[in-house]
């Protein structure tokens, strides 16, 4: 190999390794965001506030599918970005990362994505369409 081959491979190497610490860091923000929300749960399950503990469960879902899209979304990026640097085994790693992330990740975004639409409200029952009687005899159906 010569110097200048050398010089060409290695040149791309700071790139990946920002972009593989900024993905690290991501993730750890959201961990520790997804962690916070589960500590203001806990501290609001002692409370009075119902209202506020079903918001908190929606940010929970919320910061769950973002750490499943940058869990994902990270490697995949920096898999394009080391192929587009000519660092192909940097890519081959990146992409295999990518696909063992994304396996357990996709089903868990898509059960937090269903806990993010709300439940149809509980109905209470309106009055009858139809005549009822009441006892004692007493009837207050039209024409009876």
């Amino acid at each position: 190999m010569t110097s200048e081959a050398v010089s060409t491979d290695r040149r791309g190497t700071p790139t990946v390794g920002l972009l593989v610490l900024v993905w690290i860091c991501a993730l750890i923000a959201t961990a520790v965001w997804w962690v916070g929300i589960g500590l203001q749960q806990w501290s609001v399950s002692y409370g009075d506030q119902p209202g506020a503990f079903e918001d908190l469960k929606r940010w929970a879902s919320v910061a769950l599918m973002v750490a499943a899209l940058v869990a994902t979304a990270g490697p995949a990026i920096i898999a394009l970005v080391a192929y587009q640097l000519r660092l192909v085994r940097t890519a081959v790693v990146f992409l295999v990362l990518t696909v063992v992330i994304g396996v357990p990740a996709v089903p868990i975004a898509a059960l937090a994505g269903r806990d993010l639409d709300p439940a149809p409200a509980a109905t209470t029952p309106g009055p009858p369409g139809h005549c009822v009687e009441h006892s004692g005899g007493d009837t207050r159906c039209p024409g009876g």
